[in-house]
């Protein structure tokens, strides 16, 4: 078990190493960020100056170890429109991502799992096909578009709740639900389609025989067993929801990471779009991690693979 662990541990560094190059190398290619950090009544001595303070003069592969070591300790520059470091803009904007995406995530969850197995154990019911459609309109609706529908007709024809912002608990629900409608269709499906393999295995089939209550066989017996495939996709939906902001963010103009970074994008801000994008790849990396060595320990053969 331990061996597994090291090896994904080493695959996540090596994972990170090649996305901190990628970045680097991105950010290099936009052009020279001194001719953003300063206006065009500059001299040669102050973009001298400014090259030597942030390390653009030295050739690119000292650049990029000075890009490492500053990451390890959480310091990605400073940036260019506010001009405060790039980590504390990180930090006030983190709860709210972290909040949204938790809101999402759970309802995924609630919602999902439920449907699910009901669609799974009730197969071409009125469930099943109620089901069939959530599956359906979650991966097939983008989520900018259900953002606004939503906003028109909840916020604006009936005021229900706030069209934009965060302020009370109301305001999490529109940016919750579009950030999580996708998954939970793809809860749904992968759930129905876990029980399904599972119920129509010997083993239920036998403890249906001996005359198990139904409840038990599909609770106990079934749903434990089929939990390893939803398992998996759960724990890369919560890494994706907080990551994966950037639409819900802008289109509710909620004030977390993933506005951030569409702002800093619109600005050009590129060590702010650094910093964000190497932060968002730490959660990501971490929550695969966490769901492999969790794989492992509820089935051993994983560990040995």
């Amino acid at each position: 078990m331990q061996k597994f662990i090291v090896r994904r541990f080493i695959v996540s560094i090596i994972s990170l190493f090649v996305i901190s190059f990628i970045v680097f190398a991105l950010a290099r290619l936009t052009g020279d960020p001194r001719s953003l950090m300063l206006d065009d009544y500059a001299g040669p001595e102050q973009w001298e100056e400014l090259g030597e303070r942030l390390g653009l003069n030295k050739p690119y592969i000292v650049q990029y170890g000075i890009f490492i070591r500053d990451a390890v300790t959480l310091n990605f520059g400073e940036a260019i429109n506010d001009h405060r470091p790039v980590m504390d803009l990180i930090r006030e904007r983190f709860p709210a991502t972290f909040q949204l995406g938790l809101a999402a995530f759970i309802f995924s969850l609630v919602l999902g799992f439920p449907l699910g197995i009901m669609s799974s154990i009730r197969r071409n019911s009125l469930w099943d096909h109620v089901g069939k459609i959530v599956a359906l309109l979650g991966q097939s609706m983008p989520p900018f578009w259900l953002g606004i529908m939503m906003i028109f007709f909840f916020a604006v024809k009936l005021d229900w709740v706030p069209p934009s912002g965060r302020h009370d608990w109301n305001s999490f629900i529109l940016p919750a639900i579009t950030l999580g409608w996708f998954f939970v269709a793809a809860n749904m499906r992968i759930v129905r389609s876990a029980m399904l393999d599972v119920l129509d295995s010997e083993y239920i089939k036998m403890a249906r025989a001996k005359g198990v209550s139904p409840s038990l066989v599909i609770w106990k017996h079934a749903l434990r067993n089929a939990l390893i495939p939803p398992l998996t996709f759960v724990g890369v939906t919560l890494g994706f929801l907080i990551t994966g902001s950037v639409v819900a963010e802008t289109v509710f103009q909620w004030p977390g990471m993933g506005m951030l970074a569409f702002t800093s994008l619109q600005k050009s801000d590129y060590p702010t779009l650094q910093g964000i994008v190497m932060v968002f790849a730490v959660i990501y990396l971490f929550t695969n991690f966490a769901v492999d060595v969790l794989y492992a320990y509820i089935d051993p053969r994983i560990r040995y693979s």
